[in-house]
């Protein structure tokens, strides 16, 4: 048996390479879903479902958090631009699995947030420490970019939700204006 490790799933496809990965190196994961910066709550519904059927197929025992989108609304107020509204968006999950962690004697936390190229993975490493620290654990951690072309491949022969956009209010309307810029930029040209 190896070492319990509680794994924050951000979503199901980012979870699609660092689960078995994980296990390889000797983790005995317990899933964590807790998202409450997903909006609008069709969409939250939309990755669970999706994280669902991958700890179906993958096995992948998972604790369910509540949604609690006045949560994530709190944590980032005062805060609504990047970066400082990922690292209160960061520190609010992370906040939670250690909690969970430390609620069912596991040692150790990470999070599928490290496989992504779009998330600040200094800022990930840094609030993780932090918040171990102050629970007395161990936040694990590792570079998981390396297998993001990989889990692409796999959420698609799992048939797993794809999602557009990181998941907050904030980040839906950046890619609505990315895409309406993209709409009316000339072709071949820019705006």
């Amino acid at each position: 048996m190896g070492q319990p490790l509680l794994l924050h799933i951000c979503c199901g496809p980012c979870a699609t390479w660092p689960v078995p990965h994980l296990r390889d190196e000797g983790f005995e994961l317990v899933g964590w879903w807790y998202n409450p910066n997903i909006q609008p709550p069709a969409e939250h519904a939309l990755r669970q479902q999706s994280a669902r059927a991958l700890a179906a197929q993958a096995r992948l025992p998972v604790i369910w958090g509540s949604y609690e989108p006045e949560r994530y609304e709190e944590a980032v107020r005062g805060h609504e631009q990047r970066p400082e509204r990922c690292r209160a968006c960061y520190r609010l999950r992370l906040e939670a699995a250690a909690q969970e962690a430390e609620r069912r004697g596991i040692e150790s936390f990470t999070t599928t947030l490290l496989i992504s190229p779009y998330q600040d993975q200094a800022a990930i490493h840094a609030v993780g420490d932090e918040i171990a620290a102050a629970h007395g654990l161990d936040f694990y951690f590792e570079n998981l970019r390396r297998g993001w072309a990989e889990r692409n491949k796999l959420a698609r022969a799992m048939g797993l939700y794809l999602q557009q956009y990181c998941g907050c209010h904030f980040s839906l309307q950046e890619r609505e204006q990315a895409e309406a810029r993209r709409a009316a930029a000339p072709i071949g040209g820019r705006l």
